[in-house]
């Protein structure tokens, strides 16, 4: 393969929900590009994208794939992306590398919500987007329906390129506005005829090719004194106006095709050639907030975007060179860390087959091997170069799980194997927490950690165990309490002796420290003379208030004290949750000049304040998350029912783009499997995301339950 320059590269990701047809347009791009000889099937396991064999069993996407096809002297990388939501992590990380997108809207269904969240995506990543109707050839294919989706969901975006002849199993053809042709397909293999437009097609033609040139005029001032003058645009200029509109984000090109027939393809890749942005059109950002042209006359900078263990092969890093030229036998470093790696083999890739080449040029996609520690989301460049690109930022999980080995001899093992997972997919997060004594692994769904399970079990020989896991609760306290502790121990020698007495009450965002308080009924002001104010690692505040006067405790024996309190707080009195949110005063004590030292005061405090708490009006606190849920209407009264079930407190309705928006604040411990559920309630068709929001009181009745249980708990310890 030649090195093709940058003016000459188009990077497109392929964008749709799940069954719109990715794998199957990417199979006909490649059969179109001459990298392959013979179109594969989803259904005959034989495409060169889906070649993983649990891709094989599901019969879909589940990782993103790169490919390649080289047509009218351009080089097409195509980045084939899963279609569902819990493998998002393969389309967001090609959005780094990618400079259009083919949203790609399946006949027979529509918009779907998948739709408009790869719609949203794309905007959010400055990536603009062709549309594909694509299966037009399907019984049940609806083109008027298919529109009208369009419009609800886009507005006035989308515009028409074509319009299809005889949708439905006799789709045959389809009429191009542009090229005001009529291009009819005569076998499945893409065989096309370019005719004249039929005169039955001929009004409608004409018609959209005025609202077609009437668009393009708009985002060009020229274009648009011409069309007021003449009337009328040429192709080129008609391509222009569409082109500007598409990178502004405010046109949606509307494309025929049945991936499955070859038919439209060819068009589509012609199109892009001429409209699309190439990588010289845009600009990347760097960490530090500044913009980086992808020009070949410049230092060597690449970015990878994607790493996998693949079979022969090892350790693959999947990059983009974002400018100068990348050759064969290059050293490199990563300007973060300085680490040096040598490029010793180049790749150009379509799925499992890996083209060895000598350079590759500003723009273009492509692989290596044996990268010392080269992961997704680090730059390599030139020595010197002081670039660093902004990282890729994944969205964050939906789901949790504990996992654990079946075998404790697999518990390192595992580790190990998880670790690698979530290097190769970043959206697979593993984290242990001393907290809670478990390891967490979170995705974007069920789905997602079954895959990561299969892996285990097929590929490392481990089986796992997967549970529900504990929540991360807090405990404070709602009122002022007073408590006094005396440790005292003797058994020959040196004793120990220690009395701590202290007053607790709540931190209350607003409202200011008081040194007046009632203490046995009487008034006391306490006399502070110092405060000590902390931030808890696990949220809220710690304040701590020395108010001994009289020398009853030394001062040395403060920081004890405070040590005493610090260890009952990380390990709660109620349920052995972390603590927050305490303002602690220690106002007086005993000591004795021989039998007093630090562990004593750390035991006397540690009681005095575990007794104290319990007197304060306790409370156990659980996490809340921010829950937005994007649904199709038919299903708006299941998802709020459901979500009241879960304690849900309902914040607010909407509608955005044809779909119901439901807002709700959600405790976390009512949202295991919650992407199960949804997407059973709802044929697959909603989606949702989550964020953490804050700490609040859970209700009494759930108090009540968490109490009892760590009694059990504790008592079968």
């Amino acid at each position: 393969m030649k090195a093709y320059s940058t003016n000459n590269i188009r990077n497109v990701v392929l964008l749709g929900s799940t069954k719109s047809g990715k794998t199957t347009l990417s199979e006909a791009m490649l059969y179109e590009g001459k990298v392959i000889e013979r179109r594969g099937s989803v259904e005959a396991k034989n495409t060169v994208s889906d070649n993983t064999e649990i891709e094989q069993m599901n019969q879909r996407s589940i990782y993103s794939t790169p490919l390649y096809a080289e047509f009218m002297d351009t080089k097409f990388n195509i980045i084939d992306t899963p279609g569902a939501d819990d493998f998002i992590g393969g389309a967001v990380s090609a959005f780094k590398v990618c400079d259009t997108g083919v949203l790609l809207i399946n006949a027979q269904q529509g918009v779907e919500v998948g739709t408009e969240i790869f719609a949203r995506y794309a905007r959010q990543y400055d990536i603009p987007l062709i549309v594909g109707i694509n299966q037009l050839d399907s019984e049940k294919a609806s083109w008027e329906n298919t529109l009208e989706s369009m419009k609800e969901a886009f507005g006035k975006q989308p515009v028409l390129i074509q319009f299809p002849v005889n949708p439905g199993p006799s789709f045959d053809g389809f009429i191009d506005v542009l090229k005001m042709k009529y291009y009819h397909f005569k076998d499945d293999n893409g065989t096309r005829e370019d005719l004249e437009i039929p005169e039955q097609y001929k009004d409608e033609a004409e018609e959209l090719r005025s609202a077609l040139i009437e668009r393009a005029a708009e985002y060009d001032d020229t274009l648009m004194e011409k069309f007021f003058e003449a009337g009328v645009l040429t192709e080129d200029e008609i391509r222009k106006g569409i082109g500007i509109g598409c990178r502004a984000g405010e046109v949606l090109p509307v494309f025929c095709l049945s991936a499955r027939k070859d038919i439209g393809v060819k068009r589509l890749m012609e199109f892009t050639i001429r409209t699309a942005s190439s990588p010289a059109d845009r600009k990347a950002r760097t960490k530090d907030g500044k913009e980086v042209e992808c020009k070949q006359d410049a230092p060597t900078t690449l970015f990878i975007y994607k790493t996998a263990v693949e079979q022969h092969l090892g350790e693959v890093a999947y990059f983009k060179v974002m400018s100068g030229e990348l050759t064969e036998g290059q050293d490199l470093e990563n300007p973060e860390t300085g680490d040096k790696e040598r490029i010793s083999t180049i790749y150009a890739v379509a799925g499992k087959k890996k083209e060895k080449v000598t350079d590759l040029f500003a723009g273009d996609i492509g692989c290596t091997v044996k990268l010392r520690a080269a992961k997704t989301n680090v730059t390599l460049s030139q020595p010197g170069t002081d670039i660093v690109y902004e990282h890729i930022k994944f969205p964050a999980s939906k789901f949790r799980t504990a996992v654990k080995a079946k075998e404790q001899k697999d518990e390192e093992k595992m580790s190990e194997a998880l670790s690698k997972i979530s290097a190769e997919d970043p959206t697979i997060i593993v984290e242990y927490s001393k907290e809670l004594k478990q390891t967490i692994l979170k995705g974007q769904g069920e789905q997602h950690i079954n895959i990561v399970k299969w892996r285990l079990k097929n590929e490392n020989k481990i089986e796992i165990e997967l549970f529900p896991p504990k929540i991360s609760y807090r405990e404070t306290i709602t009122k002022v309490a007073t408590a006094n502790y005396r440790h005292k121990k003797q058994s020959g020698g040196a004793g120990q002796f220690g009395e701590v007495h202290l007053l607790i009450c709540p931190i209350v965002e607003g409202v200011e420290a008081t040194n007046r308080f009632k203490i046995d009924g009487k008034e006391v002001v306490l006399n502070v003379k110092n405060k000590e104010s902390f931030d808890l690692e696990w949220g809220g505040k710690l304040e701590f208030y020395n108010c001994i006067v009289g020398g009853a405790i030394d001062a040395r024996f403060m920081p004890a004290i405070l040590k005493g309190i610090m260890d009952k707080m990380s390990e709660g009195p109620l349920t052995g949750s972390l603590a927050r949110d305490i303002r602690v005063y220690v106002y007086d004590g005993k000591m004795h000049p021989v039998d007093s030292n630090e562990i004593s005061f750390v035991l006397a405090a540690r009681n005095a304040f575990k007794e104290a708490f319990r007197n304060a009006g306790p409370k156990i606190m659980e996490p809340i998350y921010n829950v937005e849920v994007l649904t199709p209407s038919d299903y708006m009264g299941a998802c709020m029912s459901d979500l009241q079930n879960r304690r849900a407190l309902i914040e607010g309705m909407g509608s955005d783009k044809g779909f119901e928006v439901i807002k709700a604040r959600v405790p976390l411990a009512e949202l295991y499997k919650y992407s199960t559920t949804l997407s059973s309630l709802t044929s697959g068709s909603a989606t949702f995301t989550m964020e953490f929001a804050d700490y609040q009181p859970v209700p009494a009745d759930v108090q009540e339950k968490l109490l009892k249980a760590y009694m059990e708990e504790d008592r079968d310890e």
